[in-house]
């Protein structure tokens, strides 16, 4: 892994809207939260360009994500947000001067294919918060923010968990790779599908009908995405729906009869994701999973 510099004081922050569209109150918070802390803060020209339920053209988000990855002095990127069209513009991107020298790409939902395709090339991103819900309805940085910002300063993190009536007791330490369970399933086939053999795999969703959940969760299984991990990390999974006809499991209940043979160890609940706390993960990086009675521990190594 070539991981990217720890941010220090006074260094560049873009902040660029790579798929769904954004308004500014959504976004002018954060930037000037960030430039309150020493950093200088760019918003890509089309931060707040709108094409139908886009942040602008195709286009127009390639070529703001494009300078952001090209720009020498740019430590750190932040997506504004996710929604849908990051998959529209991945193709078309030139990661040849981002790999003279990486800078830390932040986000999450959408941004999963991001997270994918860098760290296939062997960078490590951060699954985090972005700028609309920095703070809590008090105006202060919350939880969610204060993680990104100490993994995106190069400090250590160790998460406690709360223990679940699913967990699967054991230790892992590997890699941690994942994001959005939608977008994971949608990548495979593609250049962009992600390696899961030996890693930590992270998942969480939102506003899925459980039927269609359970069918991504077997297509994982099939194609043997849940076979070889070292560990899985099972986030939030928020505003769930159900048919008329019930589907008869929840959502722990479908992942834990997918991965109930396994001798890895398995954590539920960690707060990450859609959910109103949505605490950072590095991906690509090496994490400590230890799941026991009564709770779990995840920390970056």
């Amino acid at each position: 892994m070539i991981t990217p510099l720890p941010l220090q004081a006074g260094a560049t922050i873009r902040i660029v809207s790579p798929a769904g569209k954004i308004k500014e109150e959504h976004v002018l918070p954060a930037a000037k939260w960030l430039q309150e802390q020493g950093y200088v803060v760019k918003l890509g020209k089309n931060v707040f360009a709108q094409h139908y339920q886009f942040a602008g053209t195709d286009e127009q988000r390639l070529a703001d994500l494009q300078e952001a990855l090209d720009d020498p002095h740019c430590a750190a990127i932040i997506c504004s947000r996710g929604g849908y069209g990051t998959v529209r513009i991945i193709n078309r991107i030139d990661f040849t001067q981002f790999m003279a020298k990486p800078k830390w790409l932040v986000g999450f939902s959408d941004i999963t294919i991001l997270h994918a395709c860098l760290n296939s090339l062997g960078v490590p991103t951060l699954h985090g918060v972005m700028p609309r819900y920095f703070f809590t309805k008090d105006n202060e940085p919350g939880d969610s923010l204060i993680s990104m910002m100490k993994l995106i300063r190069g400090e250590g993190i160790e998460y406690q968990l709360e223990g679940s009536n699913f967990n699967k007791n054991g230790r892992a330490k590997a890699p941690l790779v994942g994001g959005n369970l939608s977008i994971i399933t949608s990548l495979q086939g593609t250049k962009y599908d992600i390696d899961t053999d030996g890693k930590i795999l992270f998942l969480e969703d939102i506003d899925e009908f459980l039927y269609h959940t359970d069918r991504m969760v077997h297509q994982l299984k099939l194609s043997g995405k849940l076979e070889n991990l070292s560990g899985l990390v099972l986030g939030d999974f928020t505003d769930m729906k159900d048919n008329e006809s019930p589907f008869g499991q929840t959502v722990h209940e479908i992942i834990n009869e997918a991965v109930k043979d396994k001798d890895y160890p398995v954590c539920y609940g960690f707060p990450g994701g859609h959910d109103k706390k949505n605490l950072a993960l590095a991906f690509g990086c090496e994490w400590e999973l230890e799941v026991a009675e009564g709770g779990a521990k995840l920390r970056l190594v």
